[in-house]
Order: structure tokens, then sequence, then C-alpha cells
């Protein structure tokens, strides 16, 4: 949530760890930590377009998904 708060000031923000939903799925491993959810609303998203707004956000987020997060499930939004 730091890097995210930090590169968007967002009005909202949720950081939803989802990963008991995916046990026993690809990518999940003991411990949680590896499937998230999104919930950002922004005024630094404004004008971009989903694709782009999502590229924005994985980039903030580039060592965590290199690391240990398999999937990141994104919905953004313009405050």
């Amino acid at each position: 949530m730091t890097k995210l708060t930090a590169a968007f000031a967002p009005a909202a923000l949720d950081v939803i760890d989802e990963s008991a939903q995916h046990h026993g799925h690809g990518g999940w491993r003991e411990g949680g930590e590896t499937h998230f959810r999104v919930r950002i609303a922004a005024s630094a998203l404004a004008g971009l377009s989903r694709v782009e707004q999502h590229r924005r956000i994985n980039a903030v987020l580039a060592a965590e998904l290199a690391e240990r997060v398999h999937a990141l499930a994104i919905e953004a939004t313009a405050a």
C-alpha cells in the first residue's frame, strides 16, 4: 500500500489478499500473499486508458510481482 500511496496519492485504496481463494491453484504457496486485488481511485490515473492505468500500477509493484506475487487483479478509476 505504501508504494501505491506514494506513487498515486489515491483518494481510495484497498489491497486485498485473495490467496486463500486460490489454494491449490497455480502460483499459490503456503503462507499466502500470492494473489491480490487492488482497488484504487486516484486523480493521477485520470485521462489514461485502462491499459495504461494497469501498466503504471504494475510498474510501481514490479519488485513484488517479480518476487512473490503470482496474480494481481486491478480495479482502477480516476478520482
